[in-house]
């Protein structure tokens, strides 16, 4: 197993189309067998070595923005191992945005010995469920020695998780937000993408608790915060928040955010890290606005909170 950097987060890879290469994941993270995995790719050509129905907004989608942080649900080839795509019908395909990524897809690529390697299969590299890694270092503090290679890109620039697009249905719907918008998306294929439904695939990042610290982690709001420190006096606190300290808040690890994004999202899972590592009794975040372009960052916030 090789972690690598993408543009979203770093990745923890081995071969998709070797099953006994696929279960070092699993094992590594503890993860659900059930739970799908995404596949990574140098170029579009090798799409069809792995979707077996390509719509034609799949392939404008991809025109639009690939390499970068996206992931098309399509129909699986035939020959996808089931353990790949958690034994359903679709599999997750992306192209990622990081020129460490890429190099590595693409001396990955190729025929030896009769046989075809063309995907590598690489979830976040962290323990299932919780934050995931956006530097090297954060792989290898959580995984040690259970990943062979760790290839150091420096820290990824997006920092959370890509859009994951469902396509398998003949609509599109959005199952996970990220940098890229359903906007977005609607501009680039002529129509508007749906929310999740029941009967959508299952995909990577949708469970209900996922993201998480090890401290719980509650989300209040701007108005809430001041009431909700002072309730909390006896508690050892760290906070989360779009602005400075105000003053007076000595006893309390106060962390300020960026006010924009993109700022935010780059360094969300870092900062999640260290107030983690406080030893605190709670995380109080600062909600950010529930703005569309804001869609992503608080998907990830709600999964990785304790409470709803």
């Amino acid at each position: 197993m090789v972690a690598f950097p993408t543009e979203t987060v770093y990745g923890l890879g081995a071969d998709a189309s070797d099953p006994a290469a696929v279960a070092k994941i699993f094992a590594a993270k503890g993860r659900p067998q059930d739970h799908p995995l995404i596949v990574h790719l140098a170029a579009i050509e090798l799409l069809p070595l792995w979707a077996g129905e390509i719509p034609a907004a799949a392939h404008k989608l991809a025109a639009a923005f690939w390499p970068g942080p996206l992931t098309l649900i399509l129909k699986r080839a035939a020959g996808v191992p089931a353990c790949v795509t958690g034994g359903q019908d679709t599999v997750g395909l992306r192209i990622p945005g990081h020129p460490v990524a890429l190099e590595l897809l693409r001396a990955f690529a190729g025929e030896e010995g009769g046989r075809r390697y063309s995907g590598i299969a690489a979830p976040s590299a962290n323990k299932f469920g919780r934050i995931s890694p956006t530097t090297a270092t954060h792989v290898r503090s959580e995984l040690g020695a259970a990943v062979d290679v760790v290839l150091d890109g420096g820290a990824c620039a997006v920092g959370i998780e890509s859009t994951i697009v469902d396509l398998s249905r003949g609509r599109a719907v959005l199952l996970r937000p990220g940098q890229i918008t359903p906007a977005q998306i609607a501009a680039v294929i002529g129509a508007e993408v749906a929310p999740p439904d029941a009967a959508a695939p299952r995909v990577a990042g949708a469970l209900d608790s996922h993201y998480a610290p090890r401290t719980p982690l509650h989300l209040v709001t701007a108005e809430e915060l001041p009431a909700r420190l002072a309730a909390l006096r006896d508690k050892k606190l760290a906070v989360l928040a779009r602005a400075e300290a105000p003053s007076g808040l000595n006893d309390v690890l106060w962390q300020a955010a960026p006010r924009a994004v993109a700022g935010y999202a780059h360094e969300l899972y870092a900062s999640l890290r260290r107030l983690d590592d406080l030893g605190c009794d709670l995380i109080l975040v600062e909600a950010p606005p529930a703005s569309p372009e804001w869609q992503g960052v608080n998907d990830r916030l709600m999964r990785a909170s304790s409470i709803y």
